[in-house]
């Protein structure tokens, strides 16, 4: 059987000048592959690789000694942020180590996927398997290598079991760790913060243990030592289904760890037979790391309904007010007037005329759609031609995806496009746009189809038919259930993401892109990867004051987190300070859509989300119009005609929203009323 052809490239090829080298830490076996640029190892790839990752439950820092750092965060906290520390616990190298000189590589990625990544360090004969949810780092050594452990803290003592596998570790900071080895080995504690063992080859794993006070953990720990995980992946196989599998070695059942939004949707059946641990547990930000015994997983979320229009449906009498507002908005349409070229803002003026089309199927005003169909040909063809003046797309090879030609020469343009910041968020506006017009002229959208879909593979590459020239969920972490924006940029504390609303209209745009084509895997992957993102954000995201998930001082001062990154939650945002509650608020509300009835279900934290902003307004210097608009959006879900009488007397928009928008958002808001 002959190779089908690879999918051709149908945008013009990029020769950036900002992208970094990904020949510097990638194996060459990997290099004609796209690679990652919003993974949780990509600070591994990045500048001298040597800032922490967090794999839960431990972060792990790569050196340029050719050592890897091992550390069990602590936590530091207040109103303002909550943070776990990286403090170098254990560092492991080879106790003869040739350092690698400035030209030579100290770590390789020499695989990695959806669970996992491998890295080796070839001058110390070390390979660790840094697998996502192991209470366990496990690594192997080859060729009769001697190990060194060092610490930040002073050893205590060091004993070993009488057949030399099991190595117990007291550190003067309380903490005790365990080291478990393939075959018996000798370690030799000379200095007073290392240790140092004979020649060895096989598999070493080392772990805290979580409660000292508690017997049962370390039983745990040595019960489970004999089987380890050397890669993962997921899959979604099922419907609004997701399973975990693992590439194992060793005997016996495997130990994981699951977080708070695994156990919520953690599901058994013949396939799938698991037993949670619930007394095993690890600290962390994200809440419990709980451990579960299983070969495989299977996590089952609930479908939610993909729809064009309003859920609830809109009554006749609230019609009126509606197309007044509309047909105001869709005479303001002027493709010709517009002098934007950021492709964020962009794409949110086209789908807020997008929008107007949907809008005007609803309450059945037909006479107005032409104009707008013809306002979204002008505005997005030139995108998807290459006509477009000051700005296009473009495809990157180096790593495998599209970027701006503003952001191929600064990594600034476009809020880091060229980078890959933000591909979701972006593409998402664009995609939601061509759904829309694929919709009410199918024929357009089969003649753009191509690059209707380039676009959304650029960031949702799943599925039955994968594109080569993408990787796979770009931004979607499938480990933990939401996705980061942040893309080839290093930061001391991991991946990031602001805007949870973003990241759900991505994957919602998708499943209505696949709606308006007939493609029902779109559709399901769509979905599925939407329900995650909304569930991540209400666990996440939202802080509840009974939610003891963060600590006090900080569930007294928000009730949404600002920046959520990899081991920190940050009241701030990007652009804002912590005190523009408004901004905060609206960040993670826009853009205002059918689907955002869905993310915004638990009424009672509505409310509390509400009066918490509502202060914010009496800020000297005033808030800004379009924030306000989201601000009253939400307050309608519970006060209907009290956010309507505000929504009318706003003078102005957020530039992704409209009058239109938010009154049909009101008034379908009546409960009430079912469409039959």
């Amino acid at each position: 059987m002959s190779t089908p052809p690879p999918t051709p490239f149908v945008f013009p090829q990029a020769h950036s000048t900002v992208l970094p080298d990904p020949s510097l830490f990638f194996s060459p076996s990997l290099l004609s592959n796209p690679l990652p640029t919003n993974s949780f190892h990509q600070n591994f790839a990045l500048g001298n690789g040597d800032n922490p990752e967090y794999i839960h439950p431990y972060i792990v820092k790569s050196s340029n000694t050719s050592s890897l750092s091992i550390s069990f965060p602590s936590f530091l906290f207040n109103a303002s942020f909550i943070y776990q520390l990286f403090v170098p616990d254990l560092t492991i190298s080879a106790s003869k180590t040739k350092y690698p000189d400035s030209h030579n590589k100290t770590h390789i990625i020499s695989s990695y996927d959806d669970l996992s990544v491998t890295l080796d360090y070839p001058s110390s004969n070390l390979r660790f398997f840094l697998v996502r949810g192991s209470p366990y780092l496990t690594f192997s050594v080859s060729n009769q290598t001697e190990i060194s452990i060092s610490t930040t803290n002073s050893i205590l003592s060091i004993s070993s079991s009488n057949s030399q596998k099991k190595h117990t570790l007291k550190l003067k900071n309380k903490q005790t760790w365990l080291i478990y080895t393939s075959s018996p080995i000798r370690f030799t504690h000379t200095l007073s913060k290392v240790i140092t063992s004979d020649a060895f080859s096989g598999i070493v794993r080392i772990a805290i243990n979580p409660n000292d006070l508690n017997p049962k953990s370390e039983k745990v720990l040595d019960r489970f030592s004999y089987r380890y995980p050397v890669s993962g992946g997921a899959a979604l196989k099922k419907p609004f289904s997701l399973e975990y599998r693992w590439q194992k070695e060793g005997h016996g059942d495997l130990l994981m760890l699951a977080h708070p939004l695994h156990l919520r949707l953690l599901s058994k059946d013949d396939d799938h037979d698991v037993t949670v641990l619930k007394d095993f547990k690890y600290r962390s930000i994200d809440g419990d790391l709980v451990g579960v015994v299983g070969e495989s997983w299977l996590l089952k979320t609930n479908p939610f309904p993909v729809t064009w229009h309003s859920i609830s449906g809109i009554r006749k009498q609230s019609h009126a007010e509606i197309i007044s507002a509309l047909r105001k908005d869709v005479e303001d349409l002027n493709a010709t007037s517009i002098n934007i070229t950021s492709s964020y803002f962009y794409g949110k003026l086209i789908a807020r005329a997008a929008r107007f089309a949907l809008i005007a199927e609803e309450v059945s005003v037909p006479e107005v759609i032409p104009k707008i169909k013809k306002f979204l040909k002008d505005t997005i063809e030139p995108w998807l031609n290459g006509t477009f003046k000051g700005n296009g797309f473009l495809h990157d090879h180096k790593w495998g995806g599209i970027i701006t030609k503003l952001g191929s020469n600064d990594t600034t343009a476009d809020f880091g496009f060229g980078i890959y910041n933000d591909h979701h968020f972006h593409l998402g506006y664009f995609v939601y746009t061509i759904a829309v017009l694929a919709k009410i002229d199918p024929e357009w959208g089969m003649n753009y189809r191509p690059k209707a879909y380039s676009l959304v593979e650029d960031f949702m590459n799943y599925g039955k038919r994968l594109n080569p020239n993408y990787p796979t969920l770009r931004n979607f972490d499938l480990y933990k259930l939401h996705s980061w924006a942040a893309g080839l940029t290093e930061f001391p504390n991991g991946r990031n993401q602001e805007s949870t609303s973003e990241a759900i209209n991505a994957y919602y745009s998708a499943a209505l892109m696949g709606l308006a084509y007939g493609d029902t895997n779109l559709v399901s992957v769509g979905t599925v990867l939407a329900s995650f993102e909304i569930q991540a954000a209400q666990l996440w995201w939202h802080v509840r004051e009974d939610d003891e998930l963060y600590g006090k001082e900080f569930r007294e001062e928000n009730r949404v987190v600002g920046i959520l990154w990899s081991v920190k939650r940050d009241s701030g945002l990007w652009f804002a300070p912590a005190e523009s509650r408004e901004c905060r608020l609206g960040i993670q509300v826009l853009p205002l859509l059918p689907i955002t009835e869905v993310v915004f279900s638990d009424v009672g934290y509505v409310k509390k989300l509400v009066d918490w902003t509502y202060p914010a307004l009496k800020r000297e210097g005033g808030v800004g119009e379009g924030w306000k608009g989201f601000l009253y959006a939400l307050e309608g879900i519970y006060d209907r005609y009290g956010a309507l009488k505000k929504i009318r007397k706003l003078d102005g928009y957020d530039d992704g929203n409209s009058l239109s928008n938010l009154l049909w958002w009101i008034h379908s808001r009546d409960k009430e009323y079912k469409r039959g």
